[in-house]
């Protein structure tokens, strides 16, 4: 069962991979680093600032919690257990695939830009969207970052959906988590002041 599913991620891959247009792909590659979407990051932590005020900090702490976790799930634990080597590594597909720019490392199952783009996606719409609904579209982003993968022939559609949900999980975990936390420490401080009162 395993390897058919594997056939119909190669088979998809490529069916994907054939569609690239040359003057796109220095601009994928762009897009595909951290640094051009630093002015977007900015942006949310003003957000949240906007949100939640000095409160805000708790906000920030659960999204980066999020992205280390699932950076850490997909590069130190997923891709050295299953080995799964990237297309652009897979000899078979030699001729066959549309690379542009680094390879990158040997295994590519599952994807950490993935993964780091739908934490940051899912911890920031539990924290935004209560006051800017609109914030949803950050998951729009995290599709297209992670489409870039496959794009640039580094990561197969199995390796990005499954660091998505991957990031998705962190997100909604580290959220919980930090959101848990936040209340008992309100919590402790109210009943500090009622005893002082």
């Amino acid at each position: 069962m395993l390897e058919k599913i594997s056939e119909w991620d190669e088979a998809l891959f490529l069916w994907l991979n054939q569609y690239h247009v040359d003057f796109l792909d220095p601009i994928m590659y762009f897009f595909t680093q951290t640094y051009p979407w630093i002015p977007l990051y900015i942006f949310l932590i003003f957000l949240v600032w906007k949100a939640h005020g000095k409160q805000g900090w708790w906000v920030i702490l659960g999204v980066l919690l999020s992205v280390l976790l699932a950076d850490q799930i997909t590069s130190a634990l997923m891709k050295p257990f299953f080995e799964r080597l990237r297309p652009c590594h897979e000899v078979i597909l030699n001729g066959m695939i549309h690379n542009y720019g680094k390879c990158g490392g040997m295994y590519g199952f599952a994807s950490s830009h993935a993964a780091n783009s739908f934490a940051v996606a899912t911890a920031m719409y539990l924290g935004l969207s209560v006051r800017f609904p609109t914030v949803k579209w950050l998951f729009l982003w995290a599709v297209l970052f992670s489409y870039t993968r496959i794009y640039l022939g580094v990561h197969y559609p199995g390796d990005v959906l499954v660091g998505g949900l991957v990031g998705i999980l962190c997100g909604l975990a580290s959220y919980h988590l930090f959101q848990a936390v936040y209340n008992r420490v309100r919590l402790a401080r109210n009943l500090g002041k009622i005893k002082t009162d």
